[in-house]
């Protein structure tokens, strides 16, 4: 018995036959696609020892072996350890003896000779199968329990979101699986604090390397991520490994995923679906074992649908899928955010952390942050920058949050007032078109009446003189 010394599989996988050289035939058709972690046996007996004394992925498993046959090794491993894939590769083309087989628990029956694309392809799909049962059954441990396994991986990440707090036990339970993983969500919500997690999580002990591909022609994608060999091209005097090498036994995040051109697609699909690359100016592939986290904002399905973003690809990337709500669709994280932001920029300025005015909190769920948390961010940094002692001025972020946007802006949200007016079959007085804008600005700002002023174009005092005005006419 012979041990590969490389850990892809974490858990080895285990081949079972006694001719030494369809052993060795087996082994190195794995090896040479980075299934490296091997436990090699001749013996049915000597296989069992091995799966008594530690944990397995997989059996690739011959039938006619002498002492203790293929079919006895089958029955023995299905009673024993339910639920561990076996693979049999065998030279018995025989259909009763291959539904015997399956019905005993095998999970695939491949007859020899087998070809190398084949047999990695029937490995690489248990191994998907098998993480999704996993997988499965970690979904609806979630569904039944709404606490957090591993709360301390979210720490970056400050919110009460109920919606949010889903997403963190969905990370849960894709974590520790090989699979890629879509983060979809618009710019600044925090997309990579999701990718983040989900490395620290998936118990990798490689790193997570980052790369941001947007704008990235063909050859700057592929040099960036795969890396090159001496003299692939003018300048290169020296090999260089990609990313995708640093990245190895760790995770891979690609933000922008969306601005992808459509020959860096067909790379990025065939390294997700068979794990390997060209480095340029190779003609053999490498293999990886780096997990492939995506990220975009843009809309994916709107791109492939008018044929800018593979199908393929896209189908591919939508197995694992995280939507990130934007921060104006989970305001009640506004006056967590708040506090955060708040003291965490007075110890980066050194400054005591300020007092929030109560019309802060107001001014703030009013506004729609375009930018999310990081324009957020920004705007109690600045505000807190600009701080000198006491509460908090709003001079600055009414400022940011009041700043007005062009027409053409304007007549891209909302349409114009003539289409309003158009619609309605009899028109409002003046009284009542005053008041129903007045009470429509009140409830935008939820009763502030200085952010309300604001909204209407007016002054506080005239406001204040005109719902003054509405209380004595109304008795």
């Amino acid at each position: 018995m012979k041990t590969s010394p490389k850990v892809y599989p974490a858990l080895p996988v285990v081949i079972i036959d006694d001719d030494p050289y369809s052993l060795q035939v087996c082994q190195l058709h794995l090896q040479r696609r980075g299934i490296t972690n091997l436990i090699c046996c001749q013996k049915g007996e000597e296989a069992l020892d091995v799966l008594a004394s530690q944990q397995v992925s997989l059996i690739i498993l011959d039938l006619h072996m002498p002492d203790m046959s293929g079919e006895e090794v089958l029955e023995t491993v299905s009673k024993t350890y339910p639920g561990l894939p076996v693979i049999i590769s065998t030279a018995v083309d025989d259909v009763d003896t291959a539904v015997r087989c399956i019905k005993a628990g095998a999970v695939d029956y491949v007859i020899k000779p087998i070809s190398p694309d084949r047999i990695v392809a029937i490995v690489q799909r248990t191994f998907e199968f098998q993480e999704l049962r996993q997988e499965t059954a970690l979904l609806k441990e979630r569904v039944l329990d709404n606490t957090l396994k591993h709360p301390e991986a979210f720490t970056d990440i400050v919110t009460n979101n109920p919606q949010m707090l889903a997403i963190f036990r969905y990370v849960e339970s894709i974590a520790t699986t090989s699979q890629s993983v879509l983060i979809a969500g618009e710019t600044g919500v925090g997309k990579e604090l999701i990718a983040q997690a989900i490395h620290q999580l998936s118990g990798r002990k490689g790193n997570i390397v980052a790369v941001n591909v947007a704008g990235l022609d063909d050859t700057t994608f592929s040099d960036t991520l795969f890396g090159h060999k001496r003299g692939a091209f003018t300048g290169a005097e020296r090999a260089r490994d990609g990313l995708i090498e640093k990245a190895m036994n760790g995770t891979l995040f690609l933000d922008e995923i969306g601005d992808l051109l459509p020959t860096s697609q067909v790379k990025l699909l065939r390294l997700l679906q068979e794990h390997e690359y060209y480095p340029l100016g190779a003609d053999v592939p490498r293999t990886t074992n780096a997990r492939i986290i995506v990220a975009t904002n843009s809309n994916l399905l709107a791109k492939q649908e008018a044929g800018q973003f593979r199908s393929d690809l896209y189908y591919r990337l939508l197995l694992h899928h995280i939507d990130i709500p934007a921060l104006r669709e989970r305001k009640d994280d506004i006056p967590l955010l708040l506090e955060h932001f708040l003291q965490q920029a007075a110890v980066e300025l050194e400054k005591s952390k300020p007092t929030a005015p109560e019309e802060l909190k107001t001014l703030l769920t009013a506004y729609d942050f375009p930018g999310n948390i990081r324009e957020f961010q920004a705007m109690i940094f600045d505000a807190v920058s600009r701080h000198e002692s006491g509460v908090l001025s709003l001079k600055s972020l009414k400022a940011l949050i009041t700043t007005p946007t062009s027409p053409a802006e304007v007549m891209q949200t909302t349409p114009p007032l003539e289409t309003v007016y158009s619609s309605l079959e009899h028109l409002p007085s003046l009284k009542e078109a005053e008041d129903q804008l007045i009470q429509e600005a009140l409830r935008r700002t939820e009763g502030n009446r200085t952010l309300a002023a604001g909204l209407l174009g007016i002054t506080r005092q005239t406001l204040h003189r005109r719902l003054q005005a509405r209380q004595k006419s109304s008795m």
